[in-house]
């Protein structure tokens, strides 16, 4: 056996997970009881914890910003999974990136250390991965982008993505430092508890609302959520320290995406194709009106509106070869997220009553 592997996580095994009440996160925390390990998860004082309500996990308590919290709450772990962050495409105070996504990963990173934990996966993006060889027309030889890719800084668009690329070094800093870290990226997740929703949860929700007008010529790589739970067990496991694994799925163009969902739900799909530049104008008229003026959300996130107009399309073969991960395909995850969204209640009653179901 290689000395990177540690073998399965399962029972006695003490496991603190950040996050825990999230989208990812309640998925692996499933995964994780489902393995009798005990799992740990703290959570900041008023968080939704729907998600993991009547799971047998202990929780804690506490932000990731609070450094003395971290130590504590990591005592006895054996394994840590750090997926606390905030991910949005817009914030009042732009500085709550870094005090999360960096300042919080930093805390964990030296609790886990304290702690003495044999192996810690750090939940990152693909956002911090580069596009530019992925993008069809900018040169000869467009591929998949991978781990390999390192993207331009004036191409991380967005705080999100920008705390996200500081915090990866943070993470790679203590690796150097002798910190058994493994960092995962996860791709465009759907499926069920996208309670927020997420940002890509939002895509198929807005469509099931009838809110999405048009599509833009872009693709990207849908996974299901449960998916990547199992990924992060792998990365645990068979990781090797220091490396990044893509956890993917499949990369499907936006207007397939729409067309499967229309072919599962029997509602239309959108046949209006959006210029690239007409997206864009309309997401920055979106946040000077409502972002800077309004000082609420944007409907149009200049991020999202960036994302939509460029090629998210990923090569996950290394975890695929070296972690033994797979995943189910994509007309499956879509399926487990609009069925979820209707059953909670967040489709209008007027679409609701539209909806026929195919699948």
């Amino acid at each position: 056996m290689s000395e990177d592997v540690l073998g399965p996580i399962g029972s006695g095994d003490r496991v603190l997970l950040t996050g825990a009440g999230g989208f990812i996160g309640s998925s692996l925390a499933r995964a994780l009881v489902e393995r009798g390990a005990e799992v740990v998860a703290p959570l900041p004082k008023g968080a939704d914890c729907a998600n993991i309500e009547g799971l047998p996990v202990e929780q804690v308590e506490a932000d990731v910003r609070d450094a003395g919290a971290m130590i504590e709450a990591a005592e006895g772990c054996r394994f840590v999974f750090h997926l606390a962050a905030l991910y949005r495409f817009w914030a009042p105070d732009p500085e709550e990136f870094y005090e999360v996504n960096v300042g919080g990963t930093i805390n964990v990173l030296e609790a886990a250390r304290r702690a003495g934990a044999e192996r810690i996966v750090y939940t990152s993006t693909v956002g911090t991965v580069g596009l530019e060889r992925s993008a069809p027309g900018r040169r000869e030889g467009a591929r998949l982008a991978s781990e390999a890719d390192w993207p331009r800084v004036e191409h991380l668009f967005g705080y999100y993505k920008r705390s996200k690329y500081v915090a990866e070094h943070e993470v790679l800093r203590a690796g150097a430092e002798g910190l058994p870290v493994v960092l995962v990226l996860p791709t465009m997740p759907l499926g069920p508890r996208d309670r927020a929703p997420t940002p890509t949860g939002r895509t198929v929700l807005d469509f099931l609302n009838g809110r999405i007008r048009g599509y833009t010529d872009t693709s990207m790589n849908v996974v299901d959520v449960d998916d990547v739970a199992a990924g992060h067990l792998l990365a645990a496991e068979r990781g090797r320290p220091g490396r990044s694994y893509i956890l993917g799925g499949e990369n499907i163009p936006f207007k397939k995406m729409l067309t499967q969902l229309a072919e599962l739900t029997g509602l239309p799909a959108p046949a209006l194709r959006v210029p690239a530049p007409a997206a864009l104008a309309a997401a920055r008229l979106s946040e000077l009106i409502e972002g800077r003026l309004a000082g609420r959300a944007p409907r149009v996130p200049l991020e999202a509106a960036r994302m939509a107009t460029t090629q998210m399309v990923f090569d996950d073969s290394r975890a695929r070869r070296e972690l033994g991960y797979c995943s189910r395909p994509a007309h499956l995850a879509l399926e487990r997220a609009a069925r979820w969204f209707t059953e909670q209640g967040y489709v209008s009653s007027s679409r609701l009553a539209k909806i026929r179901w195919r699948g």
